[in-house]
């Protein structure tokens, strides 16, 4: 099954990204192969909506799962309604040991949000923050 993990570099040994919707990219990872696809992930600029945006490219893609470290609810209502397998909580681990973990059965999915809506750099929290 190909999955989609948050991802703050470009390879398997770079770190998994605490954030969903903001991650810089993410690796479309074959399970079974390990070949991967980097995948920049443009939504993460937008000052409005980049969890709904990101959530829709990874729908786009196929894919069969989604790893990072938090999502927001409205990415986890766009990928839990399009059947895409939800696993949060994943921090302080490169994206290598995620997928050994997620072929072990160790991944925890989740159906709820784990960030509450407008935590990105465009939401309440981002405004006059600085």
């Amino acid at each position: 099954m190909k999955i989609a993990i948050a991802a703050s570099g470009k390879d398997l040994s770079s770190p998994v990204d605490p954030r969903f919707g903001r991650c810089p990219r993410f690796l479309i990872v074959d399970s079974e192969t390990e070949e991967f696809e980097v995948l920049e992930n443009t939504a993460g600029q937008a000052t409005r909506g980049a969890g709904i945006s990101a959530a829709q490219v990874i729908v786009n893609k196929k894919v069969g799962g989604v790893v990072a470290g938090n999502f927001g609810p409205n990415a986890v209502n766009v990928l839990s309604s399009s059947g895409i397998k939800i696993f949060g909580g994943v921090t302080g681990i490169t994206i290598k040991e995620a997928l050994e973990q997620y072929k072990k059965g160790e991944l925890k999915e989740t159906t709820a949000a784990t960030t509450p809506a407008g935590m990105g750099r465009g939401g309440v929290w981002g405004r006059g923050r600085r």
